[in-house]
């Protein structure tokens, strides 16, 4: 089994939050997926050198980064793509895959304002091509805007139901988010958000890597855990057809949540 460690919304130069959180990817091996808002406030170089760099930035060789809508602050999201390198892909783009032992990894942009999300778009349609490519059983994806949330701060994010679909027709698994400042965790569902054990997706959101707390509102459907009182992040177990998460809090917090499934 291969290990993926997820949060998002993580560093301040102001805050010794992320080097809690740090703390915790250090003490487990595997491959680290930022969600976005990987720095504050603009994602500007001097950002990611002086604030980010000094906490996450010790797991940059085995990062593999999705990007935030305050990387986009900065333009063309130019810090992001300068920090990272070729692992973030195409700067023009912001989207790649990667294949994790028995599990292929599509990272998506969902700051659909600069790179379309919209269902005919250049990146709906690389996913769709991407998706119908992969000899992978069990599919994965991450972009930082959750479709559906519970938090008070952003709600719902429509612009990223084309992700969903097409994901959800390729018999995707799991999809994580960030953007809001909790954990949430969902119930397999479709991408109308009707229950379905059987073949919906389910999506977790970690926005939990140290910015700040959220707070929650309307719970949605097939929503089954929301913690704001603990930051972490998510480990995630990715086995033969199966998987297992685990959220692992900072040092002095109390949450966690755990479980396991398995693939279409």
């Amino acid at each position: 089994a291969q290990t993926l460690i997820a949060a998002g919304d993580i560093a301040r130069c102001s805050s010794p939050n992320d080097e809690a959180t740090a703390a915790v990817v250090s003490a487990i091996p595997g491959t680290v997926a930022v969600l976005g808002d990987n720095v504050y406030n603009s994602g500007t170089a001097a950002e990611f050198a002086n604030c980010y760099g000094p906490s996450w930035g010790a797991f940059k060789s085995r990062t593999m980064p999705a990007v935030g809508n305050h990387e986009y602050q900065t333009a063309g999201a130019s810090g992001y793509f300068g920090y990272f390198g070729a692992a973030a892909g195409d700067p023009a783009k912001g989207y790649y895959s990667y294949d994790l032992g028995d599990w292929h990894i599509v990272v998506l942009n969902s700051n659909c304002t600069f790179v379309s999300c919209a269902g005919g778009s250049a990146q709906v349609t690389w996913l769709k091509a991407d998706l119908a490519a992969t000899s992978k059983a069990c599919v994965l994806a991450y972009w930082h805007h959750p479709r559906f949330n519970s938090g008070a701060s952003h709600g719902n994010t429509p612009g990223v139901s084309p992700f969903w679909v097409a994901l959800y027709q390729a018999g995707a698994e799991i999809v994580l988010n960030g953007h809001e400042h909790m954990y949430e965790r969902f119930a397999p569902q479709t991408p109308t958000e009707v229950s379905n054990p059987a073949t919906g997706i389910r999506q977790f959101t970690v926005g939990t890597g140290g910015r700040s707390y959220s707070s929650i509102r309307a719970v949605r459907p097939n929503s089954e855990v929301r913690d704001n009182s603990s930051l972490g992040v998510l480990k995630l177990t990715l086995g033969a057809g199966t998987y297992g998460w685990e959220f692992v809090p900072v040092a002095g917090a109390s949450f966690t949540d755990s479980g396991t499934g398995t693939c279409h």
